[in-house]
């Protein structure tokens, strides 16, 4: 059976703060705990940038008593500078939804998602978030995909990010969107070879840390599958919506229903699914042929009573514009392909900006 809040919250009861006359439980310091239907136990405790040697030490200890006292949970705790209200340590019984942190500057926040990798999921959020800048939107793309960073050859861009001396990270721009992503920290051949928590804490760093400006979205590239990252954003950022990216093919769409579960899970609501790479257009005779199946999206769509956004083909045009970082949107001798994210990206928009309340909005 899986543990509660309250329970988790009574053990850490049992571990003393240095320097502090109270308990981990008690400090303040928690964000909202998640344990989802997998039995991970999720959450970060908030430090201080001094601290975090002294803190590192507390993260270990909380994480062996839970391993101890909860066998069949996989614990998942990180250190985060961001502050939780005191209110947030006692929410035992606050739904996902009620856990997010606030972004005063930034208006909406939508997830593009899929559940696997390789279907072309951030080639979808860079032209859709370049499709709104197109429409004097003030956007910022997050690359929230640690192991596998793509925004860098998206936009062809491989300048580093500053670090101000508040502690703030400068972002870097590109086709009117304000950009971060871990690949612009790293050689392009390094490979991230990362536990669950550092991932988790990159990610916090990342959306919590990097000084996004005054923005009307922020388009979060989500790393594929249904993990410890996708549940940490789902769990912290106000997302006002997701939208599901998958092929045709069964396979796929197997995995695009779990990205489906998993956002209704935390209460977020679904923009509606794209169907990429839904036929192959030879680049010689212009012949479209569905080598991954067709149409399979919008079947599913319409079981799972979502809205479907729309058919991207599987276009050597497309594939030779992601590789050389000039998003398709930008490109004049592409213009049907191009008004198809356009297309996508006008329903993103008018879903999070229409009157209806929308769980996570910030107006």
């Amino acid at each position: 059976m899986a543990a509660t809040e309250q329970q988790i919250l009574q053990l850490l009861g049992g571990i003393n703060m240095p320097h502090r006359n109270t308990n981990l439980a008690a400090s303040g310091l928690l964000s909202p705990i998640l344990v989802d239907p997998d039995g991970r136990v999720i959450f970060s405790i908030a430090i201080r940038p001094e601290e975090q040697e002294v803190m590192e030490l507390v993260r270990k200890a909380a994480e062996a008593l839970l391993v101890e006292k909860l066998p069949g949970h996989k614990i998942l705790i990180s250190l985060t500078a961001e502050r939780p209200k005191a209110a947030a340590a006692q929410s035992a019984a606050n739904s996902p939804r009620k856990l997010m942190r606030e972004f005063p500057n930034i208006r909406h926040m939508v997830a593009v998602a899929s559940g696997k990798g390789g279907v072309g999921k951030s080639t979808v959020a860079c032209n859709i978030a370049v499709a709104l800048a197109g429409e004097r939107l003030k956007v910022g793309l997050l690359d929230a995909d640690i192991y596998g960073p793509s925004v860098p050859t998206l936009f062809n861009v491989r300048d580093k990010p500053v670090m101000r001396h508040d502690g703030r990270i400068e972002p870097v721009h590109a086709y009117g969107v304000t950009l971060m992503s871990i690949g612009f920290m790293l050689d392009p051949a390094a490979a991230v070879i990362w536990r669950g928590p550092m991932v988790m804490q990159a990610v916090n760093q990342l959306l919590n840390d990097v000084d996004w400006g005054e923005l009307d979205i922020l388009v979060v590239d989500m790393p594929p599958g249904t993990g410890d990252a996708q549940i940490t954003i789902a769990q912290t950022a106000p997302l006002s919506g997701a939208v599901i990216v998958s092929t045709p093919q069964d396979l796929a769409l197997l995995d695009a229903v779990r990205a489906v579960t998993m956002f209704g899970k935390v209460m977020v609501p679904i923009v509606g699914m794209v169907e990429n790479m839904a036929t192959f257009i030879c680049p010689h005779c212009g012949r479209e042929s569905p080598i991954f199946g067709h149409g399979g999206a919008r079947h599913e769509a319409g079981r799972l009573n979502i809205p479907f956004l729309g058919e991207i083909p599987l276009q050597m045009a497309i594939r030779e514009a992601s590789d050389s970082g000039r998003p398709v949107v930008t490109m004049a001798d592409q213009v049907e392909t191009a008004d198809r994210y356009r297309a996508i990206a006008a329903e993103v928009w008018r879903f999070v900006s229409s009157p209806a309340a929308k769980p996570g909005v910030s107006a």
